[in-house]
């Protein structure tokens, strides 16, 4: 039984990553796929591709080696625009490398376009 379904997928391509294969399959779900579709247009994994198997399907990753670590953020903690540099600090190794992702009423989005549009929400995971 999952309880966490994008933390069993940022785990897999971690560990994919890790063990220098090129893809890997993983769980599927909404959140899954909206967090996927930001890591690839920040250009840390390349195309996937949805699985279906009959249950609640499957997502096969293309992974390109540049991820150094993600993972999700429990609690989900709640941000402000104001707070989001805090957890820059916290979760991220550098200023200005990696992203924290957010929910928000905008939609799943990295943390400088929250910062952008000026929208605070809950804290969902990070990657660099």
């Amino acid at each position: 039984m999952r309880h966490n379904t994008l933390a069993d997928v940022l785990s897999a391509i971690k560990n994919a990553e890790r063990i220098g294969k090129k893809e890997c399959i993983t769980p599927a779900s909404k959140v899954v796929r909206n967090v996927l579709k930001l890591m690839q247009e920040k250009g840390y994994i390349g195309a996937f591709e949805f699985i279906d198997d009959g249950k609640s399907g499957k997502f096969r990753v293309e992974l390109k080696g540049k991820i150094i670590d993600c993972n999700v953020v429990k609690p989900n903690y709640s941000v402000r625009v104001e707070e989001l540099q805090k957890w820059e600090k916290r979760f991220l190794p550098a200023r200005e490398f990696g992203f924290l992702v957010l929910t928000t009423p905008k939609g799943i989005i990295d943390h400088r376009k929250a910062r952008e549009l000026h929208v605070g929400g809950r804290l969902l995971a990070y990657f660099y």
